[in-house]
């Protein structure tokens, strides 16, 4: 089949923003590697998104496989009606992801030519009312939709008034096979070989630095944790706001310089070879990617106890909740993990195989593909099943 992809901001030009941040999103992320597994199901894709920049083309072959086409500012929705009339006249099917705005115009013409719509959306704030303008009217008349996390269906259903037989819960997935699973005895080597005692447990953030992200909480985190292990390691992982990375820095320099601030890096799995625990205190979230990959290579976590975190961890299983801001229940749970080889094990055991059989590709791309080309007959909700660690051996 012919699939559209629509989303907002996608290849935009430049890497970061003035501040620092990375300028991809997690919704970008999710439309390439989305785009990607339904190529490799034997679709052809063309993502459709505005155009930030003067010097981005207007359509390109991206990526050696996807027809991207960038939509001019004022006259998008002019633009998606001759693209679709000439260019993609073919098309067979759409596929939202969030809620950008030119987007209605692409339901409006599927509407016309009965051409099935799917909208995605991968958190709780882009939910919408179906009775507040003619364009949230629009996306509440889409064929199917697709939550990633429990907290999303449930406001599909209550804030926007979503039939529940239309909604499936679909995780938007990772390549687990680039985050495999890590033994106690090989992060043990891979300390070693960093020059690291092998049995002195590591913490780590992998995340954008910023406000939302928890930084600040994770910070105050370790001063304590340092106090009571002073030879472990802090590794920041990501890109973000200067002023938050050289808060980490100087946090560091008060910690015998115990923090390590890696930035932004293209393959985060040397981290989690060399990390034990993985702290994530974000204040909201959709289904957090940098989790998944962290609990596919086999590292407990501690986490704030908010909707996406609360579909993949569970307290004694794969890791701890906790009260977004409460640094003590931080610092009470990451310790316990510290002190316990065969408790963290255990639990990264568990987290890597929910991974596996739940977010894995393997399992999601082709749930995701049979809703998107209109062939699903029910709904489906791939995290109804919970982890249980007495199954692992």
């Amino acid at each position: 089949m012919n699939i559209v992809l629509l989303i907002k901001d996608f290849a935009v030009g430049k890497k970061f923003d003035k501040s620092g941040m990375p300028n991809q999103s997690g919704g970008e992320k999710h439309g390439l590697n989305h785009a990607k597994e339904l190529i490799r199901l034997g679709h052809h894709v063309t993502i459709m998104a505005k155009k930030k920049y003067w010097f981005t083309k207007v359509r390109e072959l991206y990526d050696g496989c996807i027809d991207l086409v960038r939509l001019h500012g004022l006259i998008r929705w002019l633009e998606i009606f001759l693209r679709l009339l000439t260019t993609h006249r073919k098309t067979d099917a759409f596929y939202i992801i969030g809620r950008p705005k030119f987007s209605v115009w692409a339901i409006l013409y599927a509407k016309l030519t009965d051409k099935p719509v799917t909208l995605a959306l991968t958190g709780k704030a882009e939910v919408f009312n179906n009775k507040q303008s003619f364009r949230e009217k629009l996306f509440a008349s889409c064929d199917n939709y697709i939550a990633t996390t429990h907290e999303i269906k449930e406001s599909f259903i209550k804030d926007a008034h979503i039939n529940p037989d239309k909604i499936s819960v679909i995780p938007h997935g990772i390549d687990i096979k680039k985050y495999p699973f890590v033994s106690y005895e090989d992060r043990c080597i891979a300390k070693q070989q960093a020059g690291l005692d092998s049995i002195i447990p590591n913490l780590l953030f992998c995340a954008r630095v910023a406000p939302n992200k928890g930084i600040l909480i994770a910070l105050a985190v370790w001063k304590q944790i340092y106090e009571h292990y002073p030879y472990s390691k802090f590794y920041i992982v990501g890109g973000g706001d200067n002023t938050l990375l050289d808060e980490a820095r100087r946090v560091s320099g008060q910690c015998n310089n115990s923090i390590i601030v890696v930035g932004e890096v293209d393959d985060v799995t040397p981290y989690h070879r060399l990390s034990d625990v993985y702290i994530f205190p974000s204040e909201h979230e959709g289904l957090p990617t940098s989790l998944l990959e962290a609990m596919s290579s086999g590292l407990a976590t501690v986490c704030s106890d908010i909707g996406g975190n609360n579909d993949l961890i569970f307290d004694d299983v794969t890791g701890y909740r906790v009260p977004v801001k409460d640094v003590n229940a931080y610092v009470e749970k990451v310790s316990k993990l510290f002190d316990n080889i065969d408790l963290r094990e255990k639990m990264g055991k568990c987290s890597s195989k929910y991974v596996e059989e739940h977010c894995s590709y393997d399992v999601v791309s082709k749930e995701m593909e049979i809703t998107v080309t209109n062939q699903r007959k029910e709904p489906i909700d791939m995290l109804s099943e919970k982890p249980v660690i007495s199954n692992i051996k």
